[in-house]
């Protein structure tokens, strides 16, 4: 398997490197259009130029293609098939998290060996839901489940960052079993959102004892992805559905991110002259799932059927929470208002955070007493902070 995820690598850097060689022919076509648009008498040099251009282009960046492949084989024939899995060790991990958040959609075409589907890891390693294999991977299963699930460019090493593990801590004070979850965050959040809806059910079915409540805990893009799958399996009739009690949403854009709005708006400006077309199809080669974000995409029928690069337009449709659940949602500011406000936790700001927005938009229908909003948090504090679990426990204990 090592060997496989080695040569994926290699197909990786080859397709990147000559992503690079095909962006630097790109501008050197914009710039010359410009100029030639401007001299309409040279025709001729136009069209011997733009073919020979075309050409050394094409080579070079097949060259570079080329070149990565060689030095993925390499690599691989240098390494010994038996030893452990590329993203079992956590630095690993961490890197391939990053590469999935930004182009997942793409490695999952190109190198499906390094973007496997949403899978259950205890200690880095892949558990298979079955019965056998959820027994072994946890001895101590009990009946209430604390489901984790990451947000973008992490894997579920992120809950291990702050000073408080929660997984650990609702085990040793509330009796939740922690499961926590790896998946590819480039795809779309409603794809999965559906894949983390057949996990559950698969879980709850192999699990060593009868499930009986089941608490998801999303940071970030986890939050959206929990809240579509809670949609999907009620949409699909899953046998899951009743058992899913609590759904936590830590620093969840509900109502979309800046940043990627930032990004698609500089990207639609880019677009307008020839000399930065260029530069503006690298950043719209972004992943859907950093596209989800721009307003918070939960369902499919979000994003089917239209330009992924449209200019800021809110396309997302209403998801109904599960009848049976409470949500909450966790919020941080990184200063006092009115600084926090605007800057919120850096990533996410707090009308988004909360559901509440500004203006008469949508609104996601949290209840007064089931939010709550921290000060002098950054982003990812939010991922093992003791005022957040705090929080939880309190919750949880009601």
């Amino acid at each position: 398997m090592r060997t496989a995820e080695i040569r994926a690598v290699g197909r990786l850097a080859g397709e990147a490197l000559a992503g690079g060689g095909a962006l630097i022919g790109q501008v050197h076509t914009g710039i010359a259009e410009r100029a030639f648009t401007h001299a309409p008498a040279s025709a001729p040099a136009r069209l011997i130029h733009d073919g020979i251009s075309r050409a050394v282009y094409a080579g070079l960046s097949g060259a570079l293609r080329g070149l990565g492949v060689a030095a993925g084989e390499l690599a691989a024939r240098r390494s010994p098939d038996g030893w452990k899995s590329l993203d079992w060790e956590p630095r690993a991990a961490i890197g391939l998290a990053a590469l999935a958040g930004l182009s997942g959609d793409r490695v999952a075409r190109l190198s499906p060996e390094l973007a496997p589907d949403m899978q259950v890891r205890v200690r880095g390693r892949p558990v298979e839901l079955t019965p056998a294999g959820l027994a072994a991977a946890f001895p101590d299963a009990g009946p209430r489940l604390a489901v984790f699930v990451h947000g973008l460019c992490e894997s579920e090493h992120a809950w291990r960052i702050g000073q408080a593990v929660y997984g650990e801590r609702l085990q040793a004070e509330l009796s939740y079993t922690p499961v926590y979850l790896r998946y590819n965050t480039g795809l779309h959040i409603s794809d999965n959102g559906r894949r983390l809806a057949r996990l559950l059910e698969r879980l709850t079915a192999g699990w060593p004892v009868r499930v009986r409540e089941i608490v998801l805990v999303g940071h970030s893009m986890g939050g959206l992805v929990a809240r579509s799958a809670c949609h999907y399996t009620e949409l699909e009739g899953s046998s899951c559905t009743e058992a899913i009690r609590h759904v936590f949403c830590l620093g969840t854009p509900h109502l979309g991110a800046d940043l990627e709005k930032g990004a698609n708006a500089l990207a639609f400006a880019l677009a307008k002259l020839p000399e930065t077309r260029a530069l503006s199809e690298l950043l719209n080669g972004r992943s859907v799932g950093i596209k989800d974000l721009r307003y918070g995409s939960c369902v499919e029928e979000d994003w089917s059927d239209c330009d992924p690069d449209e200019f800021l337009r809110d396309r997302c449709r209403e998801v109904p929470f599960l009848t049976s659940a409470s949500y909450y949602f966790v919020g941080a500011t990184l200063a006092p208002a009115p600084l926090g406000r605007a800057v919120g936790d850096l990533l996410v700001r707090l009308p988004s955070a909360s559901g509440r927005g500004t203006g008469r938009g949508r609104r996601i229908p949290f209840e007064v007493d089931r939010g709550c909003e921290l000060t002098g948090l950054n982003h990812f504090d939010l991922l093992g902070h003791p005022d957040v679990y705090a929080q939880l426990h309190r919750w949880l204990s009601r």
